[in-house]
């Protein structure tokens, strides 16, 4: 069993800012923790700190228990000239250290032999694949060959040289998953798990992570995983003033309660600065009205001399601690009126992916495109948005239908470069006087001269929500919105919906998401588009029925 003991810990940006501040937590045997925050206040940060890939400003991090780390995108970025991962390069990036420099040594003396054939050379091949017995190797390949058969269905022999580009985002998570919750490592740091996991993957996770004996800390904006595994919730909170980050709460109980316990909270901080400004109110009144007594008086003017220390004395001690900023995210999303059908299509079939169907969408639903990883979902939202995909079949959007995309990959290269400020002034000629309220909605304003393409997860998803609103969508296609959102900024795309005058067809596979959706349309693994009255995660429920629609009342 392992634990981990977070002790003051601090941590400053390489301009001085402080991200992190006197943070103290404890995850003891066997707790289930999750670390939620706004976006940029530094959770990755922290999971970092505590692996010890960067080092503390202040504090210290002591663990007991091995350490297995995932971090928040497996499919690491090649550069140029280097080799593009494997599978086998894939599970060695969390296998314990010893093991992953015994696999660098036995790749490169492989390499030397195939080179130079000399006895010294065929001397350091033995020695390192002695080096790479004594250290685990072969136990962790029996032990890799069961994630691969698991996680892609094949095993490790045939997937080992495979490149990690040719799995699926999924697949390449529950791999490394599969390799971690199996192998020695008996403390867990595991950053964003879930994303690109299906609905059938966030369950298994589930299980996995409450039935594990393993100590695991994780961060995650699922807030159906928060509320089946987090039995502790470490949230990391913005500073009042002056820095990004600040300190830790940590809510002993479960997800079921953490909002109203987190109001009442704050609504203590409130409280607590009420009281001392009336005191201190009360003070300065005494003191003023014994200054007039004072001057006939010398009992008085003694009284008023205490008086005064006893003020001077409060307001040196000052007012209790300001509460963490809240991160106040409004998503102002109009959209228009449009025909009554706003979208319709028969016998649309895209090539290879799906057997031909037919639907309507009316003005106003809320459609919540459910399925597979795989299935076509995206590929159907891209067909909406005015993309070449390959089809048979017809489809058309109804009149005054103006579609607006939500990329789920948030990958834009042609605002990669570019700051934020400069795209709202070439796509819809904002100033930076009128820009800087508008962003500011959106908790964007300190990221207002950073690249798009240098802002976290969260912040680049809430800016493409930013832009889908000044362009006057009347239809959101929106292809998993809210993967990398926080749980306030999902909060607040709920709350914009809601609002929202037009139609919404929306890929997701979170599960408190879907909830909020008046249809639902399946993208069964058979290849059958089928729609169904609730929300539906098991493709192989019998009652399932063919696409069949009305117009909303």
């Amino acid at each position: 069993m392992g634990h981990i003991d977070v002790n003051s810990l601090q941590y400053h940006l390489p301009d001085g800012r402080v991200l992190l501040e006197d943070v103290s937590f404890r995850i003891g045997d066997g707790d289930k923790a999750a670390l939620v925050g706004v976006n940029g206040a530094g959770k990755t940060t922290l999971l970092r700190l505590i692996a010890g890939d960067i080092e503390a400003t202040g504090g210290a991090v002591v663990r007991s228990g091995g350490l297995g780390v995932m971090r928040q995108f497996v499919d690491r970025k090649v550069e140029d000239g280097e080799q593009p991962p494997t599978v086998r390069t894939l599970l060695l990036s969390v296998a314990p250290p010893a093991l992953q420099r015994a696999a660098a040594e036995l790749e490169a003396s492989e390499l030397a032999m195939m080179e130079d054939d000399s006895e010294p050379t065929q001397m350091r091949y033995a020695q390192a694949l002695s080096d790479w017995g004594d250290v685990g190797g072969y136990e962790a390949e029996t032990l890799w060959d069961t994630c691969c058969t698991i996680a892609i269905g094949i095993p490790y022999i045939q997937a080992q040289f495979r490149a990690a580009s040719t799995l699926s985002g999924g697949e390449q998570k529950r791999l490394v998953l599969e390799s971690l919750v199996r192998g020695p490592d008996q403390v867990l740091l595991l950053d964003e798990p879930d994303n690109f996991l299906d609905v059938p993957g966030k369950r298994w996770l589930e299980q996995v992570i409450n039935e594990t004996p393993k100590t695991v800390l994780f961060v995650t904006h699922d807030r159906e995983l928060l509320a089946g595994t987090a039995k502790k919730i470490v949230t990391v909170e913005v500073g009042s003033s002056g820095g990004i980050g600040g300190s830790v709460w940590i809510h002993g109980g479960g997800f079921a309660n953490y909002h109203e316990v987190r109001k009442a909270r704050f609504d203590r901080f409130e409280e607590l600065l009420r009281r001392w400004e009336e005191e201190h109110r009360r003070l300065k009144d005494l003191v003023n009205e014994l200054r007039q007594q004072a001057k006939v008086s010398e009992v008085m003017a003694a009284k008023y001399r205490v008086m005064c220390g006893r003020l001077e004395r409060f307001e040196q001690a000052g007012p209790p601690p300001a509460p963490p900023r809240e991160q106040q995210v409004k998503m102002r999303l109009k959209g228009g009126r449009t025909g009554v059908r706003a979208f319709e299509c028969v016998d649309l079939e895209l090539s290879g992916l799906m057997k031909p169907f037919a639907t309507e969408v009316f003005y106003g639903e809320r459609v919540a495109v459910l399925g597979g990883n795989g299935s076509g979902k995206s590929h159907f939202l891209r067909l909406l948005a005015g993309e070449e995909i390959a089809h048979t079949g017809t489809f058309k959007l109804g009149a005054r239908v103006v579609p607006g995309h939500f990329r789920q990959t948030h990958r834009q290269p042609a605002l990669e470069k570019k700051t934020l400020l400069e795209i709202l002034w070439e796509e819809f000629s904002f100033q930076r006087d009128n820009a800087s309220p508008t962003l500011a909605r959106y908790a964007l304003n300190e990221q207002a001269e950073q690249r798009f393409g240098n802002l976290s997860g969260g912040q680049q998803a809430r800016f493409q929500i930013l832009r889908l609103e000044l362009t006057g969508s009347t239809m959101l296609l929106l292809d998993e919105p809210t993967d990398n959102l926080d749980l306030m900024s999902a909060d607040a795309l709920e709350a914009g919906l809601e609002a929202y005058q037009g139609t919404v067809i929306a890929v997701t596979h979170d599960r408190w998401f879907a909830r909020g959706f008046d249809r639902y349309l399946v993208f069964g693994s058979d290849g059958r588009v089928y729609e169904a009255p609730e929300p539906v995660w098991d493709e192989r429920r019998p009652d399932r029925r063919p696409v069949k629609s009305g117009a909303k009342s």
